[in-house]
C-alpha cells in the first residue's frame, strides 16, 4: 500500500478519499441520496399500533365481570350455595335462550322499554328547560325552592298507590311514575349546572353585549353539559328501576312482570334471566348516554394527534 502527499490532501490506495477542505468522505461509488421524510404515519398504522392497548383495556374492563360469572357458575356446583335458589349461570343462560326463542323476552322487554323511554323523554323535556329557568332567575328559585325540596325527598314508589288511584292501573300511571322519578335528578343537576357556570365567562359574554338567548346558547348550555348529563344518566338508571318495581305491583307485561311471575311460579332460572336482561338494558342505555355526552362536549376533549 503506497501513500502520497499532495497539497495537504491525504490519499490512500483505498477508494475512499478524505476531503479535508470540505470535511466529507467520498467513496468511489456515488453517494446515497438522503432518505426522504416519510411524513405522518397513516391512520391504519396508528390503529394497528394502538390495537394491543385497546385489547388490554378491554380485557381489564371485563375481568371483573368474567370473574363474577365464573363464581356464579362454580359456587352452586360446588355446593357453596343452594342451587335451588341460585342456579348456575349456564342454566340461567339456557332459560334466557328459551324465553328469547318463544318470544316472551322480546315482548316483555318491548313493553318495558316503551314505558321507560316515554317517561324518560317526557321528564327530559320538562326538567331541562325548568332547571335552566330556575337556575338563572333567582326569584323563581326562591318561589319554587321549598316545593321542590318537599317533592324531591318523597320517594317515587311511595306515591305509586296515589298514581294508580288517580290514573288507573294502565299504562298512564306507569309512565307517570317514571316521569316523576326521572324529573328530580335532571332538574336538580340542571339548576346546579347553571349556577356553577364560571363567572368570568359570564362577564366576558356580557361585555360583548350578548342577548340572553345567545348567552344561553353560546355560554351557559355548553358549560352546563357535563353536570346536566350526570343528572340525565342518573335518571336513565332510575327510569328502569322504578318501572320494574311498578310492573311487579300491577302489570300484565314487562320485565318486572316477568321476574315477579317467575318467582311466584318458582321458575328460578327464568327469574334470573329477567334480572340479567334488566341489567343489560341498563348498561346499554347508560353507554348510549355517555356517547351522546361525549359528542355534545367534544370541544372539552383534546383532539387526537
Amino acid at each position: 500500500m503506497s501513500t502520497t502527499t499532495t497539497t495537504g490532501t491525504h490519499t490512500t490506495g483505498n477508494p475512499a478519499t478524505d476531503d479535508t477542505a470540505t470535511g466529507t468522505v467520498r467513496t468511489g461509488a456515488a453517494a446515497a441520496p438522503p432518505v426522504p421524510d416519510p411524513g405522518p404515519r397513516p391512520r391504519r398504522f396508528r390503529m394497528a399500533r394502538g390495537l394491543p392497548s385497546l385489547l388490554l383495556r378491554a380485557v381489564t374492563r371485563s375481568a371483573a365481570v368474567v370473574a363474577l360469572l365464573l363464581l356464579w357458575e362454580t359456587a352452586p356446583r360446588l355446593g357453596l350455595v343452594d342451587r335451588t335458589f341460585l342456579p348456575p349461570f349456564s342454566e340461567v343462560a339456557r332459560a334466557w335462550w328459551e324465553l328469547a326463542a318463544d318470544g316472551q323476552l322480546a315482548e316483555n322487554a318491548r313493553a318495558s322499554l316503551v314505558r321507560s323511554l316515554s317517561g324518560f323523554g317526557l321528564a327530559l323535556v320538562l326538567a331541562v328547560p325548568l332547571g335552566l329557568l330556575i337556575g338563572w332567575y333567582r326569584p323563581l328559585d326562591h318561589l319554587l325552592g321549598p316545593l321542590l325540596e318537599v317533592f324531591r325527598n318523597t320517594a317515587a314508589l311511595a306515591l305509586l298507590p296515589v298514581f294508580v288511584l288517580l290514573l288507573g292501573i294502565g299504562e298512564t300511571s306507569k309512565i307517570a311514575i317514571v316521569v316523576y322519578a326521572c324529573t328530580w335528578p335532571i332538574l336538580l343537576n340542571t339548576i346546579s349546572a347553571v349556577r356553577d357556570v364560571d363567572p368570568t365567562l359570564l362577564k366576558l359574554a356580557r361585555s360583548m353585549d350578548l342577548s340572553t338567548p345567545r348567552l344561553f346558547r353560546k355560554v351557559i348550555l355548553p358549560a352546563s353539559v357535563p353536570v346536566v348529563f350526570t343528572g340525565i344518566r342518573l335518571a336513565g338508571a332510575v327510569s328502569i328501576l322504578v318501572l320494574v318495581a311498578a310492573e311487579m305491583i300491577g302489570a300484565k307485561a314487562g320485565l318486572g312482570y316477568l321476574v315477579n311471575s317467575a318467582q311466584y311460579n318458582f321458575a328460578i332460572p327464568q327469574m334470573y334471566a329477567g334480572i340479567v336482561t334488566i341489567s343489560a338494558i341498563g348498561v346499554a342505555f347508560n353507554q348510549f348516554l355517555v356517547t351522546v355526552e361525549r359528542r355534545l362536549s367534544s370541544w372539552r376533549l383534546p383532539s387526537d394527534a
